[in-house]
């Protein structure tokens, strides 16, 4: 990774991985590449083979009690968080400290907004099967799981979670208002988006969003957004029915 600028306090983020070749990667382009260039956010990859045991740098070993696979080390973990800062307790709120892990708690936008009012966080990416469980309980590392499937290791789920975070970052969209307006922010999914031209194909844009009456637009906005959760995400649609005033 090629050094950027860093703003005095910028939001950073460290990644405890054995492939921290691949980083930056998506992040590094549009909006979020260009923030990083300008300090806005910094990015450091930590290479967790430098951490590993013996003349081989191992970083794995078999699963005690037997089984398939591999579990990365305890001590080599130890060593990698305490050189990133984490090895003694401090607010998760100040500084987050996450495991990628397919068995955590689902991340929101809700998690999004909480980590981006950090100054920073340390996100470990494990690989094989998963890493000692001693290392999550000693540093009270957060699971955080970016869906219901398993990944080959957790470069690409930290990857998602650093994007859905930096853009909440003052300055990076260049837009405050663009994120107030997301799926999710209130609780509903996004409404449908139009742009020119006003006829494509034979359909045109709703009349509503070319009358230039914001209330009315905002009103089917609201509109669509509570029908396609409704139907898409009955889940989304209870909770926030259950948040909705009582008549």
């Amino acid at each position: 990774m090629t050094p950027t600028p860093r703003l005095k306090g910028a939001w950073t983020v460290k990644v405890l991985t054995l492939f921290p070749e691949v980083f930056p990667g998506v992040l590094g382009a549009s909006l979020t590449g260009k923030a990083l260039q300008q300090g806005l956010w910094a990015l450091d990859p930590v290479d967790l083979r430098t951490f590993g045991s013996g003349k081989h740098r191992k970083v794995d070993d078999t699963p005690a009690g037997g089984g398939a696979g591999l579990v990365m080390r305890p001590d080599v973990l130890g060593r990698a968080l305490r050189m990133a800062g984490s090895g003694t307790p401090q607010d998760p709120a100040r500084w987050p400290r996450l495991y990628l892990s397919p068995r955590g708690k689902p991340f929101t936008q809700a998690d999004a907004q909480r980590f981006a009012r950090a100054e920073g966080m340390t996100l470990l990416c494990g690989r094989f099967e998963g890493v000692d469980q001693r290392v999550i309980d000693h540093f009270g590392l957060e699971e955080i799981s970016i869906g219901d499937f398993v990944l080959t290791g957790g470069e690409i789920a930290a990857q998602a979670l650093i994007d859905a975070t930096v853009r909440l970052i003052p300055n990076v969209l260049g837009n405050e208002a663009s994120t107030e307006e997301e799926s999710f922010s209130d609780g509903l999914l996004e409404h449908p988006q139009y742009t020119k031209p006003a006829i494509w194909e034979g359909c045109e844009i709703p009349e509503v969003l070319l009358s230039g009456h914001h209330g009315k637009v905002a009103e089917w906005r609201r509109d669509e957004a509570e029908a396609l959760t409704r139907a898409r995400r009955p889940d989304l649609w209870e909770a926030y029915q259950a948040r909705k005033p009582k008549p």
